[in-house]
C-alpha cells in the first residue's frame, strides 16, 4: 500500500462573506463568483505553507489554471459567511491539483470543486517541473 503524501493530509480553511454585489436577482451567490473564491482559498492555502504567488512571479514562475470543475448542491446567500475547505491532492511533474468543499454556517455542503494548475516558465510559457522549494514546503 502506498503512503499518503503529507500535503494531501492538510486541509486549509478560508472564510468569505457573500457581498450584495455577488448575488443574483434571487439573492443567491452568482455561480461565476466561485472561481475567484477558490483562487482566494488556493492562494491563502499556499501562503500558509510559505509559498507566495507574487514571489513565484518574481522568479519567473507562473501558475495558470488548466482545469476547473464544480458541482453545486445548495446556494450561498447574501451576507452568509461561507467556509472553503481546500486540499492539495496532486503534486506531480508540472502540476498541482486542489479540491475545494464549500460550507455555510450550518455546515451544509454548498459545492465541491477541483482545479488543476500547471507550473510554467514566464519566458517560454512552457510547463516546468515543480520547483524543489515548493515540494519541500508542502511535504
Amino acid at each position: 500500500m502506498s503512503e499518503v503524501p503529507e500535503y494531501s493530509k492538510i486541509e486549509f480553511s478560508t472564510k468569505i462573506r457573500i457581498r450584495y454585489a455577488e448575488t443574483d436577482q434571487m439573492g443567491f451567490c452568482y455561480y461565476g463568483n466561485y472561481a475567484s473564491f477558490f483562487e482566494v482559498a488556493r492562494v491563502e492555502a499556499l501562503r500558509e505553507r510559505g509559498i507566495v504567488y507574487q514571489e513565484l512571479e518574481q522568479q519567473g514562475i507562473l501558475l495558470p489554471v488548466k482545469k476547473y470543475d464544480i458541482t453545486y448542491h445548495l446556494p450561498a446567500k447574501y451576507d452568509e459567511l461561507i467556509e472553503i475547505r481546500t486540499k492539495i491532492v496532486v503534486l506531480d511533474g508540472a502540476r498541482i491539483e486542489f479540491v475545494y468543499r464549500t460550507f455555510n454556517a450550518a455546515n451544509q455542503l454548498l459545492n465541491e470543486a477541483f482545479t488543476q494548475l500547471v507550473f510554467v516558465s514566464a519566458d517560454s510559457l512552457k510547463p516546468i517541473p515543480i520547483p524543489t522549494f515548493i515540494k519541500e514546503r508542502l511535504n
